[in-house]
């Protein structure tokens, strides 16, 4: 069933209008017709609908169950990525929706080989602020993540800093036993922040300043990983414990 998103503003008591590029994309790209179903996702909550009419440049998706389901993670995972080379980085968002993240943050970090004017960032978030809801739309998330402007290294560490768990994937002594650990720290409602380095990996110093803002060293494994893959696994994870263990557990 295909999922599209929509605005309170865009709801008239129980039916969304759905216009411009979704209108254009259930007439002339999916041919849909009065009677099909699609989900409708408003504010974190995904709706079941059926199509009552299609205008000419809208369609009407009555609500035939509310709260249909829920997708959403019970935690909140914050990726802070290395700005990487080429085309990784919308890689990394598209897999990064699909496995539940809530927010991205690509931070410039000294071993990033992509330096960005403001121009260019404003224009290369609105483009991966479109890849997010992309991908959200195919993975049946409710609601969009959001994808954050390049920030600092500094900046991105406050953020992280202020996050429930903060976790930097890189070599660990103790191997697996320290993700172990850090996992299970996870608890329902919390917020998890998880600091992936860029193609050239993190610098001491930038692994000693995030020690020293509460960062937690996991390990993905005894294989050398590329930034886009840690992004992947460090995600997913974190998402695989999430699912496995909190689903089912009643809020604090």
């Amino acid at each position: 069933m295909f999922n599209f998103f929509a605005k309170e503003e865009n709801r008239q008591g129980t039916a969304f209008y759905l216009t411009g590029s979704d209108c254009n994309h259930i007439k002339n790209v999916l041919r849909m017709k009065k009677g099909d179903n699609i989900l409708v996702s408003c504010d974190g909550k995904s709706h079941l609908c059926s199509l009552t009419e299609l205008g000419q440049d809208f369609a009407v998706a009555e609500i035939i169950e509310e709260n249909f389901q829920d997708t959403e993670l019970p935690v909140k995972i914050y990726l802070f990525q290395g700005l990487p080379k080429g085309e990784k980085t919308e890689l990394i968002i598209q897999k990064a929706v699909e496995l539940g993240v809530h927010k991205l943050i690509p931070v410039e970090m000294n071993r990033c080989v992509v330096k960005l004017d403001e121009k260019k960032k404003k224009a290369k978030t609105a483009r991966w602020q479109a890849i997010a809801e992309s991908a959200a739309k195919q993975s049946k998330r409710t609601l969009v993540p959001e994808i954050k402007e390049p920030v600092s290294y500094n900046e991105a560490i406050r953020k992280a800093s202020d996050l429930d768990l903060f976790l930097v994937p890189y070599e660990s002594k103790k191997g697996m036993e320290d993700t172990k650990e850090a996992l299970s720290l996870i608890k329902k409602n919390t917020s998890v922040g998880i600091l992936i380095g860029p193609e050239g990996g993190f610098e001491e110093s930038e692994v000693e300043k995030a020690l020293s803002a509460g960062g937690k060293i996991i390990s993905l494994g005894r294989r050398i990983l590329r930034t886009e893959t840690a992004a992947i696994t460090a995600v997913g994870l974190c998402m695989l414990y999430t699912e496995m263990n909190l689903n089912g557990e009643d809020d604090d």
